[in-house]
């Protein structure tokens, strides 16, 4: 049995918020010649740039750029989407809110031309950044492929984020990332980390310069990198992944040794964790990792 599913990583520069048709154009161009509906990840706030021939300095950004959820920029990108026949993730986007209040806000369409999936971000890179921090995890469906599971650069330091996403049931983690800094080298370890303790893909899609340092990578359920950019220029990871790999992984074991998500047995005894003034509960361990185990989101998850 195989579920495979065409991804394109578009490690690029970021573009003009109102240049929507040279973003067309540019997904077009990455998937001319591919499987139908691949889908296209692109990285953090990637149609955020300054408006052509505005010298805004970045700190407005996020005002100068953000929309409501289901403003003009929404309307386009499904458009894209459904003109092109692809699964779009054009990276994250400035939202602002009802309140006001900006986020950083990530966003799917669906060849038909529909938003399947919102996050927003629940750790911003603070104290540099000020969006208003998300409140709950997100993943989609892909109807006869797989569970997707979202977060946005700087939620990969938190283990807790992949490894919700993994309990919800998500088999690939979309990570799109906007880091210029020297940290991309430990961003680059915590994507194995984070592939190999929650037995995911996870698709790290970084910036090109002059914003970005690139290397963006693709890793396996297992850790191993499938696909790395070896520098910050311009370029498309293309593969084929078959999230069967993820199951085949979880019933028997990384390096055939390891199945975390098989950890508990029905007679253990839960485990406190006052950090989260929680615990670990065997009954609940395993969530939608194990066929057949949907238990429901808790509050502030989200599925399509």
């Amino acid at each position: 049995m195989s579920r495979p599913l065409p991804l394109v990583m578009a490690q690029a520069a970021r573009r003009p918020a109102d240049d929507l048709d040279g973003f067309a154009a540019d997904v077009a161009r990455r998937t001319r010649g591919l499987p139908a509906q691949p889908l296209v990840v692109y990285p953090e706030l990637h149609l955020c740039g300054a408006p052509s021939g505005s010298p805004l300095d970045p700190a407005d950004l996020p005002e100068a750029t953000a929309e409501p959820l289901d403003g003009p920029r929404d309307t386009a990108l499904a458009r894209i989407a459904a003109d092109l026949g692809v699964w779009l993730a054009p990276g994250s986007v400035y939202e602002r809110g009802d309140d006001g209040r900006i986020r950083n806000t990530a966003v799917v369409y669906s060849p038909r031309g529909e938003r399947v999936a919102t996050y927003r971000k629940v750790f911003p890179w603070r104290p540099y950044e000020t969006t208003v921090p998300g409140d709950g995890f997100t993943v989609f469906d892909m109807p006869g492929v797989g569970r997707i599971g979202l977060s946005i650069c700087y939620d990969a330091w938190f283990p807790e984020t992949t490894r919700h996403l993994a309990w919800m049931g998500a088999e690939l983690v979309l990570n799109f990332v906007e880091t210029g800094t020297s940290d991309r080298a430990q961003e680059i370890v915590l994507a194995r980390a984070n592939s190999i303790v929650n037995q995911v893909f996870t698709a790290s899609v970084n910036c090109a310069a002059p914003v970005g340092t690139g290397r963006s990578l693709l890793v396996d359920p297992s850790g191993t990198v499938r696909s790395q950019a070896p520098d910050d220029g311009d370029t498309s990871l293309t593969d084929v992944v078959d999230l069967d790999e993820v199951s085949n992984i979880r019933q028997f074991g990384t390096a055939a040794l390891n199945r975390p998500w098989q950890q508990f047995r029905p007679d253990d005894s839960p485990l406190a964790l006052p950090l989260y003034q929680g615990r670990i509960d065997p009954a609940t361990w395993s969530g939608r990792t194990r066929p057949g185990s949907a238990p429901a989101p808790a509050p502030g998850e989200s599925t399509p």
